[in-house]
């Protein structure tokens, strides 16, 4: 059986899209539809068709688990429906509720009228995996919506809602109450009417200024750096005005097979599946039961925990704010009423909506009282004696069924769990800095966390819209434990002959927003030093040991914040500047270190920086702190800027080969110590020719 349903309503054929649950185009759907689309043809009492999705939305696209499988011979595919439809002689209405995306919006265009609840999602998300729309709709959307209106669709992959559909002329009627009657209705009276078809490919191509391509292109290369996609799709839009529309389809179709090949698209369609594999935990099945999250409160008013206030709110759940003192949450307070106020200034959330968001967060000095959250989160300071004096707090002050979880970067959850009477309901929730904005979250397994705390919290990390991962407790969890090895040898590599500036040259060079040191300067060099000030009396002696960031700090260099940091600051320009200063503090410390300076070329300076994020994520997955290499390619794609066209650490490791990897690893261990010690599964992959995406441990 096909995954679509038919009927007729007097004289409307109506075709339902029944591949739960997104309805994505694949062979079974193709075949489907066209079965029974033939079969309306041929039916001289139908005049008109309806083409509709069931269940959650019209059609969320291609199902891009079929990529790169052989289809059989006579397969049909989405190209022979958009073909079927837009050469059909009875009027074809697309009805859209829910998500048409891609494939789906393709297929909508080929129809001759488009209806359409307001709330409805209709977009062009290719390039967010890698790849530009393949089947027309570099061609049709710019006919229908003007050739900028499409290109923003398309470069940005971002949806727009039924009601700027209707207002762009992609939605020729909205429809309230049933869609479905609505479709119908809107087809009968086209009949009624004896409406000529409306085929989109014979719209005459819109004009634009001679050197608008140009000025696009410019701009686009300020946003979208290393990503061929975009431009792939501005290239295709372009031809599409001046060639016949056959051969501009042709050539679309040509360079959407030859992108699908592209290491750019498969890593993106790598990252595609792994945020969605992150969600499978094998001893925590989906049907175990979660708890309901109606009420929350967050300990801690300061940047983190006003951010994690701010998800909270912005996903419709009530939350109290605490903190020990009146002044500070009062700071923390204006800090999101800013923050929402800035967002509403640039039309991306209404006056209406803030003050609704604003009305969610109720301000608490203090634990007395708390009622009965179905969650408590703490950000408080991250130092141990700290976190384990709020939750013993927060042990006494909160009902037994309420989780306790905590927002510690680098610190013993178990440790933490101790202080409490209820170790089972306490789990670490990494949250990443704005955590308003940021989409990943750690989320931290104890030893005696429950399994529907788990459960639970996954599912809060998707109703808040996080990327919510799973990983064990050890000395800054998976993210900032891999963190470590990068850092530490951006900061050797300066002593021996860099600069930050060419650090953060390469290190951008490769893919990332922002290198180590400018990134550093953005965080604030004081949180570090107060870290390494904690640990110092436990740091091995017979460890190297860089003190340059020590002597920065020491001199009231804290980053932007203070206007210097690893570069200066102009007032009121976050533009790093190398500083003369600087890089005589580097040089007199590697002088007084004993470390003759040398030339060091890029190829080393991109090894050092990368390799250990990859051995010590071969280390973690070993030791089971994260479940599959593809979590740890989404918590550094999500929380640390690796660049997404690379596919995260251990995905580009499998592109490079493990063996390359661990011969240079090996080189640098002769040169720099056991810091460069060879995780056994590194050795192991590298001497079987193996992949870290054949390592889990589902």
């Amino acid at each position: 059986m096909f995954p679509v349903d038919y009927a007729v309503r007097g004289a409307v054929a109506v075709l339902g899209l029944a591949n739960a649950p997104v309805n994505a185009l694949s062979r079974a759907l193709c075949s489907g539809v066209m079965e029974n689309f033939r079969k309306a043809a041929a039916d001289d009492a139908v005049r008109a068709i309806v083409v509709i999705g069931r269940g959650r939305g019209f059609c969320a696209g291609a199902d891009i688990s079929e990529f790169g499988t052989k289809p059989p011979p006579d397969a049909i595919n989405l190209r022979h429906l958009i073909a079927a439809f837009d050469g059909s002689a009875k009027p074809m209405v697309a009805a859209i509720h829910g998500n048409a995306l891609g494939g789906g919006l393709e297929l909508a265009l080929a129809c001759h009228w488009r209806v359409a609840v307001a709330g409805a999602r209709l977009g062009l998300p290719e390039v967010k995996i890698g790849l530009l729309a393949g089947a027309g709709g570099t061609l049709r959307l710019p006919r229908l919506i003007g050739v900028e209106p499409a290109l923003r669709m398309m470069v940005s992959g971002e949806p727009i809602d039924g009601a700027s559909a209707a207002k762009l002329g992609l939605v020729d009627q909205l429809v309230d109450g049933d869609l479905e009657a609505g479709a119908i209705a809107f087809a009968e009276r086209l009949l009624a009417e004896g409406r000529a078809l409306r085929r989109v490919r014979d719209i005459a191509p819109p004009t634009v200024a001679p050197d608008f391509f140009a000025g696009f292109r410019a701009a686009l290369r300020k946003t979208t750096r290393g990503f061929q996609a975009p431009f792939l799709s501005v290239d295709a839009v372009e031809a599409g005005l001046g060639l016949p529309f056959d051969e501009a389809a042709a050539r679309e179709e040509a360079t959407f097979v030859k992108q699908l090949g592209a290491p750019e698209a498969k890593a993106l369609i790598h990252s595609f599946f792994a945020e969605r594999k992150a969600a499978s935990i094998p001893d925590v099945p989906p049907d175990t039961p979660t708890r309901p999250i109606k009420h929350a409160a967050v300990i801690g008013a300061g940047t983190m925990g006003g951010g994690i206030a701010m998800a909270l709110a912005n996903a419709g759940i009530p939350v109290t704010l605490v903190d020990s003192a009146q002044d500070a949450l009062d700071r923390g307070l204006k800090m999101i009423a800013g923050n929402y106020a800035r967002t509403v200034e640039r039309g991306r959330l209404s006056q209406a909506d803030m003050d609704a968001r604003l009305g969610l967060i109720t301000p608490k000095v203090g634990y007395d009282d708390l009622g009965a959250p179905d969650i408590v989160i703490e950000a408080v300071f991250e130092e141990m004696a700290i976190k384990k004096q709020v939750f013993a707090a927060l042990d006494r002050a909160c009902p037994p069924g309420t989780i306790l979880a905590t927002n510690t970067s680098t610190l013993d959850v178990d440790e933490i769990a101790a202080a409490t009477t209820r170790p089972a309901q306490v789990i670490g929730t990494h949250f990443f800095s704005p955590a308003n904005v940021m989409r990943l979250l750690e989320v931290v397994r104890g030893k005696a966390t429950a399994k529907d705390v788990i459960a639970t919290t996954m599912k809060l990390s998707r109703d808040i819209k996080k990327v919510g991962v799973l990983v064990g407790v050890c000395e800054g969890f998976v993210g900032n434990r891999m963190l470590r090895g990068y850092l530490r040898e951006a900061d050797f590599l300066i002593e021996e002959g860099a600069l930050p500036q060419q650090v953060d040259a390469v290190v951008t060079g490769f893919g990332f927003p922002m290198g180590p040191f400018a990134m550093a300067d953005l965080a604030g060099l004081d949180v570090g030093w107060r870290i390494r000030k904690g640990k110092a009396a436990t740091r091995p002696n017979h460890l190297r040991y860089s003190p340059i960031s020590d002597r920065l700090c020491e001199q009231g260099r804290f980053g932007q914040k203070t206007g210097a940091g690893w570069y200066r600051y102009e007032k009121g320009d976050r533009t790093p500047k190398p500083d003369p200063a600087v890089e005589a503090l580097i040089l007199a410390t590697a002088q007084e270190l004993g470390i003759q300076r040398r030339t060091v070329g890029d190829t080393e300076i991109l090894e050092r920086c990368l390799y250990p994020l990859i051995n010590e994520g071969a280390r973690i997955l070993e030791e089971g702190l994260a479940l599959r290499a593809s979590d740890i390619d989404v918590i550094w794609l999500n929380g640390y800027g690796f660049p997404a066209y690379r596919g995260g650490p251990m995905y580009y490791a499998d592109t490079v080969g493990a063996k390359v990897i661990y011969d240079a690893v090996r080189r640098y261990e002769t040169v720099h110590g056991e810091v460069w010690r060879p995780a056994p599964l590194l050795e192991r992959l590298a001497t079987e020719g193996g992949r870290f995406a054949d390592f889990g441990r589902e």
